[in-house]
């Protein structure tokens, strides 16, 4: 009988550097190390290079020794540059050293590049971001600006996605970013079960504010969480401003500013957010015709599911569910 051996996995490279920040490192092979097919098989296979095998040094008081060079980009679908605290010192050169350059050679053409922190330092001094929309860490942006005219600095998101190549703002932003990519080659099932198995929130769009008030709120005044619970377990309902308020008992103003602390969106906003999320786990794992799609997500008409599809996903929802679960035809 004739055998059928399973397709290769795409191949995540970590471009590692000296000075690299142990954290950020660890967050690609976090994240699409624990992706799954159907919870069983990975969909990744993740490798870390550096441009000179050895030992790395660190930010910290530990060093850690890399293997492999820089020849497996050649081999990589996504490449993943994390910050490393040379990158501070980028704001004085804009460039990159000869090293650096020739692993860079290696990659191929269409490769998915994607950067955490000031890794976006590296893609642009490579001119991977000229003319394209790209974040990096809040404080570096006066230098980014400076040094990379040609790039549109977005200081005020998680992280951007132009074009197969990707940025990201701070620490956490990079696990939004490599679950943005896991939901887009995968779904908001697998991206989801990636979030809950690393204890992290599951969606935050890639708009949403970088910084935000109160990074970790006091539990004596994180008031709004009651809120988006109750709304979640009603998404398919009718939910306004004044209805979230009643259920924190606060004046549609205080929670509106209270809200915006501990999430960095408007209710609204956020509100949105979960009914597109929703919509699209209903289009990845049911068969629902699109105008009950809308309705179960709350999102209303199927016209209006369909703006919010092109507006934020970037295709229709036909497009979308083909991509999952392969429905041929217009929705």
């Amino acid at each position: 009988m004739p055998t059928h051996s399973a397709p290769p996995r795409h191949r995540v490279v970590v471009l590692a550097r000296d000075g690299l920040i142990p954290l950020k490192l660890g967050i690609p092979h976090r994240i699409f190390g624990q992706a799954r097919s159907r919870g069983v098989t990975p969909l990744y296979d993740v490798i870390t290079v550096t441009p000179a095998p050895g030992l790395i040094r660190t930010d910290t008081d530990f060093s850690v020794e890399i293997l492999k060079g820089p020849e497996y980009l050649a081999s990589a679908d996504t490449v993943v540059i994390p910050a490393s605290d040379e990158d501070y010192a980028a704001p004085t050169q804009g460039r990159i050293d000869q090293n650096l350059a020739e692993a860079l050679s290696f990659i191929r053409p269409g490769t998915r590049m994607a950067s955490i922190c000031t890794g976006s330092f590296v893609l642009a001094a490579a001119g991977m971001l000229d003319g394209r929309r790209a974040t990096t860490h809040w404080r570096s942006t006066d230098d980014f600006r400076r040094l990379f005219p040609h790039v549109t600095l977005d200081p005020n998101v998680l992280f951007t996605d132009c074009d197969n190549v990707l940025t990201s703002a701070g620490v956490a932003a990079g696990l939004d970013l490599c679950l943005h990519m896991v939901r887009t080659d995968h779904g908001s099932a697998v991206a989801n079960d990636v979030a809950r198995g690393t204890v992290t929130p599951p969606h935050r769009e890639g708009g949403q504010a970088q910084y935000i008030e109160s990074l970790v709120p006091d539990p004596r005044s994180a008031v709004t969480a009651a809120a988006r619970a109750w709304a979640l377990e009603r998404l398919d309902q009718p939910i306004g401003l004044t209805d979230l308020a009643a259920v924190s008992a606060m004046s549609t103003r205080t929670f509106t500013r209270r809200f915006r602390e501990e999430t960095g969106l408007s209710p609204m906003q956020w509100l949105t957010a979960q009914r597109l999320d929703h919509a699209r786990e209903l289009l990845e794992q049911t068969d629902l015709p699109i105008d009950r799609v809308a309705a179960a997500s709350g999102l209303g008409t199927a016209a209006a599911l369909r703006q919010h599809f092109q507006s934020v996903v970037g295709v229709p929802p036909s497009a979308y569910r083909a991509t999952f679960r392969g429905v041929p035809g217009d929705l």
